[in-house]
């Protein structure tokens, strides 16, 4: 049987919970720095893995040595001077300390360790390259990073602090599950686990990772629910006598279409517009245009995936099918490659398996 939780990750902004520029400042410093130690520390840990695990491969051993991956006070043929899980963790703890929290240190190493066994048959294969990571790393850390959760509502925020660093979340017009799923990890009716910090364009995001239980429905597992992603409507399902088709092509198409002919439109005038602080000013409107659509095929996706499942679970449906979507991406790209870059099969798939395994229902790929 499988967990009976379920893990989801939601990205935050946050802003810098201090009054003046010079304390924001050695904010964003120690965050950077952070990340920086974080960039190094990932890129030392996978390298160590892979020496580790290729020794064996080393021609220029003789054949009389000996050797394992193991405490040489616990293995006779042991060639460490510790437990082999924590050799990664002691290079970047006795390189970094003091320049970054260990405990950041210890999850970076724990997520990398386990990323490696399971890519390992593919390194040994020589499918996949070796893992190599960039300065703009987003770097984790385990619940016990965050101090002091709540709400104020003289700032209208959630407020917190990262180990040390005062910070507070920034939801603006929020129309998703973000401040809801908060006000459960408050009330313990949620628990948040291991998650992430990203800076990006001077912003900082938190990459929270919720667990929660599975919705519980009376579903049958016998009880099948066929579902085809087609061309005319986004989704038709059947199960059982009982059929729906959600949406359809001109609701999905005519408004995303009109978004994009309006970002034409910006994109050709953008040559006239007001300057003042070059590119950034003259392509606002193109920008907002494409955040539109972005959101608007997300929306759409959404309600359409939301539909699907609450058929399903209205049918007692266990088991749900999703038939023959390599034959739909074929027809796509036969159609000049119109329907494939508008339709969005991929992230309506990935929605779907999301809310399925939320509700407890199987989900298969045919």
């Amino acid at each position: 049987m499988g967990k009976d939780t379920i893990k989801l990750t939601r990205k935050i902004q946050l802003q810098v919970d201090a009054p003046t520029k010079e304390e924001k400042k050695e904010v964003y410093d120690t965050l950077y720095r952070w990340q920086n130690r974080s960039f190094k520390a990932a890129n030392l840990i996978v390298s160590h893995l892979y020496v580790q695990e290729m020794i064996k491969e080393f021609l220029y051993l003789s054949e009389g040595v000996r050797y394992k991956l193991a405490d040489d006070k616990k293995a006779e043929d042991g060639i460490l001077d510790r437990h082999r899980l924590s050799t990664t963790y002691r290079v970047v703890s006795d390189r970094f300390k003091g320049e970054i929290p260990t405990n950041i240190l210890n999850n970076l190493n724990n997520n990398i360790i386990n990323n490696f066994r399971n890519n390992w048959p593919e390194y040994i294969r020589g499918e996949r390259s070796l893992a190599n990571f960039k300065r703009n790393i987003a770097f984790p850390f385990g619940p016990v990073g965050i101090h002091g959760l709540s709400y104020k509502e003289e700032k209208k925020a959630f407020c917190f602090r990262l180990f040390s660093i005062p910070l507070k979340t920034y939801l603006g017009k929020d129309y998703t599950d973000k401040r809801s799923l908060l006000e459960q990890v408050i009330a313990g009716k949620i628990k948040l686990c291991t998650s992430k910090i990203q800076l990006k364009k001077q912003k900082i995001y938190l990459l929270a990772t919720f667990e929660f239980e599975k919705e519980k429905h009376s579903l049958k597992p016998e009880v099948i629910a066929e579902a085809s992603l087609s061309l005319e409507y986004p989704i038709t399902v059947k199960s059982g006598k009982a059929t729906l088709s959600i949406g359809n092509r001109e609701e999905f198409l005519y408004r995303r279409l009109a978004i994009q002919a309006a970002q034409k439109r910006a994109q050709s005038g953008a040559t006239y517009c007001r300057p003042g602080k070059g590119r950034k000013r003259k392509t606002k409107a193109v920008d907002k245009f494409y955040e539109l659509e972005k959101n608007y095929v997300s929306n759409r996706l959404h309600v359409y995936s939301r539909k699907l499942i609450d058929f399903c679970i209205k049918q007692q449906a266990g088991t749900l099918i999703l038939l023959n979507q390599e034959d739909k991406k074929g027809i796509a790209k036969e159609e000049d490659g119109f329907l494939l870059r508008n339709w969005n099969y991929y992230e309506l798939t990935t929605k779907i398996k999301y809310k399925a395994k939320k509700a407890g229902i199987e989900l298969i790929v045919g």
